[in-house]
């Protein structure tokens, strides 16, 4: 009777009523709120790629349009590309900086590779050898070139060297034959320990079962090295060689500091021509025409390389 009683018994006017579920949050309004999100943290890196990028570039296009020397103005088109490329001083130095490329480039990779393939090994101390190679990649280029300009010295360290070993005095940087060269040795003891890392990464990377099956195939350290180390490598590779090459294009402060592009240009890269042209004569229609040029003439060798040494995908 009871239990008749309580179902038949009419609901309470004070009983608590379902709460309704809450409906789902609009996915495009979601959306829309993760992407502001996005791009508030994205701001200040395209902030700096506007400002330091994109806005010097345009300038320069600008600038490069416009009339030659102090007090002229007006639009000119491509009449300073035309005078640049004529002018005998750029070209030379154009051609030291391809020079340059060529011999630092190669060295420096070969190197860097060398060293990472070492340091990958267990060998006692790796990591303090993997420091003291990468130490000079921290002290700035500027930095650098006056500790070995000082080095370069004709009373300095490296002569005293030579001297007892029977050598005879080098000219190093006065020399027409050794500057550029000396500059290559800089730029190397600056940038072998910092490509050095991204192809230790690159190594570390490479499956370990790989090399066990090599081992197993009786597979010798040579053929090992560049059947499976060098094309799993190859991207890391790919990426030095194209940042190396950009870098070195752009090299200015050890030029700067230790030759001013002497003796009689040896060492005048395109670089210090650019900056001559721009605070020394106060050509800035020729200078931004002359930076226009290198940086396609970057791109260009970029693009041979990206065709040489295609990716793995």
């Amino acid at each position: 009777m009871n239990a008749l009683a309580q179902a038949t018994r009419p609901p309470r006017a004070d009983a608590a009523a379902p709460v309704p579920a809450t409906p789902p949050r609009p996915r495009r309004r979601r959306g829309a709120r993760e992407a502001g999100v996005a791009a508030l943290f994205l701001l200040p890196a395209l902030l700096a790629l506007v400002l330091l990028r994109l806005w010097p570039l345009a300038d320069a296009v600008g600038t490069s349009t416009q009339a030659a020397g102090l007090g002229k103005s007006g639009f000119v088109g491509l009449d300073n590309f035309v005078r640049i490329l004529g002018d005998a001083t750029f070209l030379d130095a154009l051609k030291v900086t391809l020079l340059f490329t060529l011999v630092v480039n190669p060295f420096q990779i070969l190197l860097a590779l060398a060293f990472a393939v070492i340091l990958v090994q267990r060998i006692p101390a790796v990591g303090v050898w993997r420091s003291l190679i990468f130490l000079p990649s921290a002290v700035p280029q500027s930095v650098s070139a006056i500790i070995w300009g000082i080095a370069f010295r004709p009373d300095g360290p490296l002569n005293g060297a030579l001297r007892l070993l029977g050598i005879p005095a080098q000219p190093f940087l006065t020399s027409e034959g050794q500057a550029l060269m000396c500059i290559v040795l800089v730029v190397s003891w600056v940038g072998i320990g910092f490509w050095m890392m991204f192809l230790i990464a690159g190594l570390n990377d490479i499956p370990r079962e790989l090399y066990e099956a090599a081992s197993v195939d009786g597979a010798g350290w040579f053929r090992t090295f560049f059947t499976i180390t060098i094309p799993q490598l190859r991207r890391p590779l790919l990426f030095v060689l194209v940042a190396d090459t950009v870098a070195n294009f752009l090299i200015f402060a050890p030029v700067q500091i230790l030759t001013r592009g002497g003796p009689n240009g040896s060492t005048n890269l395109v670089m210090v021509e650019i900056f001559n042209r721009a605070f020394v004569t106060g050509d800035a229609a020729g200078a931004a025409a002359g930076t226009i040029l290198l940086v396609l003439v970057v791109l260009a060798v970029v693009s041979i390389q990206f065709r040489l040494l295609p990716g793995k995908d």
